[in-house]
């Protein structure tokens, strides 16, 4: 807390205080005060006071609408379905993203290249475009179905309006751009691992594969988890872009009651209190992984800071070898 003092105190270990000198031990300290700390406070306050008001008294706002509709079955039905789809497309886009992050790190160029070309037509088109894509891919191909290529030898075929629901177009649309963003996620994660922690692995005789599992992922995962977290629950939000293919994920179906009754207001702070709710809701893991996955760094920083002499990089690495040396006992 900032201080100052009165009178004003010399350097010395007395000040002058009417003609007299004071011992230092004497002199009284007061808080330095922050009157406008305080105003710009209440200022806020205010505002959000006013605002507040304007909503509780607003006449024209059906207060018995949104607690009629919060638990209506149709918006827990739309309610489920945004869960499954967040679940579903966040599952698999990690997986995705594992792959697309293996084939942008590995050394051979076309894997590279392939990779490369996904995540800039993903990232550079927006996901609104790709889910209307998705949604009219049967105006592309009539059928889908499994044949030899270059020929017209069909062993297998579906109309594609039919193979390809809304639901599946959403999902797919949600999945293939999420897996991009997530994909540079996962890859500056493990980029973020010390390259001394490799050759410690490879110097034990532990295989990439074990090295990736045992040594490279746990140390990622802390880089990797508060950015994952964050796309958790952009995901959650973006499932409401799915309405214009007709998913009925809780926003479609809110807009579909409202177009019946006139509420469009009061049905949107019905989705917006469940999104609200969710979003909360999934940042309670994400804390506790955040948690378990930095374990034990403060204590190493501390044990490091108490070792003269030695580097972030030497002590990492060496506590690489023994964990790969623990690896090889077991």
């Amino acid at each position: 807390m900032s201080t100052v003092t009165s009178p004003t105190a010399p350097s010395s270990s007395s000040a002058e205080r009417n003609g007299t000198r004071v011992a230092a031990d004497d002199l009284t300290i007061r808080p330095l005060r922050h009157p406008w700390r305080w105003i710009s406070g209440a200022a806020v306050l205010f505002l959000v006071a006013i605002f507040i008001h304007a909503i509780a008294t607003n006449k024209k706002l059906d207060f018995a609408a949104i607690g009629q509709y919060l638990f209506s079955p149709r918006i827990l039905s739309g309610l489920v379905l945004t869960i499954v789809l967040t679940i579903l497309a966040m599952v698999i886009s990690t997986l995705l993203a594992i792959l697309i992050a293996a084939m942008r790190m590995s050394k051979n160029p076309v894997m590279q290249a392939v990779s490369a070309v996904y995540i800039w037509a993903f990232r550079g088109t927006p996901l609104l475009v790709q889910v209307v894509l998705w949604g009219y891919l049967g105006l592309l191909f009539d059928r889908l179905g499994i044949g030899v290529p270059f020929t017209s030898i069909m062993f297998w075929s579906m109309p594609t309006n039919l193979l390809v629901t809304p639901f599946i177009a959403g999902l797919l649309a949600l999945t293939l751009n999420q897996a991009a963003y997530s994909a540079e996620i996962v890859r500056s994660g493990m980029l973020s691992v010390d390259s001394g922690q490799r050759e410690a692995a490879a110097s034990l005789g532990m295989t990439p594969v074990r090295t990736f599992r045992r040594i490279l992922l746990p140390q990622a995962m802390r880089v990797i988890i508060p950015p994952m977290g964050n796309e958790f629950i952009s995901m959650l939000k973006n499932t409401s872009l799915l309405s214009v293919i007709a998913v009925l994920e809780i926003y479609t179906v809110a807009t579909q009651i409202s177009a019946q009754n006139l509420k469009q207001i009061e049905l949107l702070i019905v989705v917006s209190l469940w999104y609200l709710l969710l979003t909360s809701l999934l940042a309670i893991p994400q804390h506790y992984l955040e948690k378990y996955f930095g374990r034990g760094v403060a204590g190493a920083s501390e044990k490091r800071a108490k070792t003269p002499g030695t580097t972030d990089g030497e002590t990492d690495a060496a506590q690489a070898a023994g964990d790969g040396a623990k690896e090889g006992q077991r």
